[in-house]
């Protein structure tokens, strides 16, 4: 080992307390590697063993030496010292002409002296190699090849623990979306709701373009129930969920409010805003109403009562909006009954 052992050790110790990310940790081990080893190239590598490509992920290369390991390259994998070394178990050789003598890359490159050991996670994935090279002959003792094992071990844990984070983030996510979906419909829930109702009111706000919200209660839900079972009423709801999610217009937003109700809001860019509440309302009750197939057998329903109202230039306060568009939509509800 050319390297002072303490000056290795604490720069080991710096850098894997301060790595972030695999970057942060390879960078400075390939420094410590070319330190410790004397090599004029050293690399880390990511194997495709299904394309048959190897990659030249992070390189270090001494600018004064004439082996040089471009970052970024990829090579056919069976052509490779890494690929040699494997599967001859042999790690290290420096006369690689006569070892390997029929490798077209190591010709190309200029390659004397090769180092390797395989990053291996999980139950033994191959993921690439930790690899140094020279031009020259240079002798590499058993404490380097020791380190270069040990190197590759922390950044094999350092992919591991990628990984996990990679995928604890995924079902983050997914747990999220699905606590703000109804399980039933599919479209987000009352809690989605209220969340981007506020984001859009404040956005109301800040660009002087009202919102229309709709309220939409769906009149003799409960016959239809008793008259063809849950099942059918469950999905007469999803029926209604996706002809109102079809028919949204870019910037609406539809959920299901609770049991057979559900909301709307979108922009209202017209001038005439009566006119524009008037259509809004036309067109959710053309969507929610209709033929409806229920256990097998077409069910025409005449519609629910939509009760349409449009925020106020300084509406802050979603819950006050939807109260305005249930009390429309309960007067509506009232008018349609005495009809």
């Amino acid at each position: 080992m050319t390297a002072n052992i303490s000056s290795v050790l604490d720069k080991l110790a710096t850098t894997i307390s301060d790595s972030t990310d695999l970057e942060d940790l390879v960078r400075p081990f390939l420094e410590i590697l070319e330190e410790v080893t004397g090599l004029e190239s050293t690399y880390l590598t990511r194997i495709d063993e299904v394309e048959g490509l190897q990659h030249i992920l992070f390189a270090r290369n001494t600018k004064s030496q004439q082996l040089e390991i471009p970052e970024g390259l990829s090579v056919d994998w069976a052509d490779t010292l890494c690929k040699r070394a494997l599967d001859e178990q042999r790690p290290f050789s420096d006369d690689v002409a006569s070892c390997w003598g029929d490798s077209k890359a190591a010709k190309a490159l200029g390659i004397s002296t090769y180092l390797s050991e395989p990053v291996r996670v999980g139950e033994g994935e191959l993921f690439g190699t930790l690899c140094g090279a020279s031009s020259s002959r240079i002798g590499v003792d058993a404490e380097s090849r020791r380190l270069l094992s040990m190197l590759a071990r922390l950044i094999a844990r350092q992919l591991e623990r990628d990984r996990l984070m990679a995928r604890l983030q995924k079902e983050n996510l997914a747990y999220s979306q699905q606590a703000l979906l109804d399980p039933l419909t599919g479209i987000p829930n009352r809690r989605a709701l209220m969340q981007e109702l506020a984001r859009a009111l404040a956005n109301a706000r800040r660009s002087g373009i009202p919102l229309h919200l709709a309220f939409i209660d769906l009149d003799h839900f409960k016959r239809i129930n008793d008259d063809f079972g849950h099942d059918a009423g469950d999905r007469f709801l999803i029926q209604i969920a996706q002809r109102l999610a079809a028919g949204l217009r870019d910037g609406d937003f539809v959920a299901r409010y609770g049991g057979d109700e559900f909301l709307v809001f979108g922009p209202a860019y017209a001038v005439d805003l009566e006119n524009s509440e008037k259509r809004f309302r036309e067109r959710l009750e053309e969507l929610t109403s209709g033929l409806f197939l229920l256990n097998d057998d077409d069910f025409s329903y005449a519609g629910p009562s939509v009760g349409v109202v449009t925020s106020a230039t300084d509406e802050s306060k979603a819950e006050a909006l939807i109260a305005r568009a249930d009390a429309v939509m309960y007067q509506v509800k009232q008018s349609r009954r005495s009809g």
